[in-house]
């Protein structure tokens, strides 16, 4: 079984950064594509942004959702075994709990679909004030 553990969320101005953190279990890490996702009252989970590890040589590619391209950067911290999620010019429409989750074993070449993530966080609360 995977663990997630997410960190970082908070309460912060419009125009404001946070940075998330999502630490994982065991030695699944290297083997896996993640992610994050959020949701808001009321409202469905969306993606937000993904990095995978590309084939053959050792780089990773990044995909964002467009509300937050531009803003925000997804990275991966091996040593850590974390996946971090860098948070700029927040708007109060990022409010939301930020979820991190992980496609164990993924070997596609895009970004995964979300039935492909085998385990989820418990969540982060980000909210953004005007």
């Amino acid at each position: 079984q995977v663990r997630l553990v997410e960190s970082g969320g908070g309460l912060v101005q419009a125009g404001g950064s946070l940075r998330l953190s999502c630490a994982t279990s065991g030695s699944t890490f290297r083997r896996s594509a993640m992610g994050w996702f959020r949701q808001a009252p009321g409202k469905e989970r969306e993606f937000v942004a993904a990095i995978i590890i590309g084939h053959g040589l050792a780089t990773y590619y990044s995909y964002y959702a467009d509300s937050v391209k531009g803003r925000f950067t997804i990275s991966r911290d091996n040593a850590k075994s974390a996946v971090d999620l860098q948070m700029n010019s927040l708007k109060p429409e990022d409010t939301a709990v930020y979820y991190c989750a992980a496609a164990l074993d993924y070997s596609g070449y895009n970004q995964p679909p979300i039935h492909a993530y085998d385990y989820w966080g418990q969540g982060t609360q980000v909210t953004v004030s005007s």
